[in-house]
């Protein structure tokens, strides 16, 4: 079974910066394509980044060079490095796996966390 803990998510003003982490699983970590979705109070959850292996990644074009996804192996944990923060990214964020899959974002992702709240201010 794959085990997914979000951690990491706050308030934050204009700006700002978070890194959300998500603990994984050891005996899934290295056999899943991982993924960072978010969702906004009365909108559709959407795909953020995602990761498969660990130089293939892939980031939403809203957020393209302001978040950056990466891998801890000695940790078994995803991060979502997140900077220029603005109040569009106010969300509920989720960690999720998937079956090995490329391009990522097209992955179907049957394991989910509970998700890290992330507020922004302006």
């Amino acid at each position: 079974q794959v085990q997914l803990v979000e951690s990491g998510g706050g308030s934050v003003q204009t700006g700002g910066s978070l890194r959300l982490s998500c603990a994984v699983s050891k005996s899934a970590y290295r056999w899943y394509t991982l993924g960072w979705f978010r969702q906004a109070l009365g909108k559709e959850r959407e795909w953020v980044a995602c990761i498969y292996t660990d130089s293939m990644t892939s980031v939403q074009d809203s957020v393209k060079g302001r978040f950056t996804i990466s891998q801890d192996n000695a940790k078994n944990t995803l991060h979502l490095q997140m900077n220029s923060l603005q109040p569009e990214d106010t969300a509920m964020y989720y960690c999720a796996a998937a079956a090995p899959v490329w391009p990522c974002q097209r992955g179907i992702y049957n394991y989910w966390g509970q998700g890290t709240q992330v507020t922004v201010s302006s």
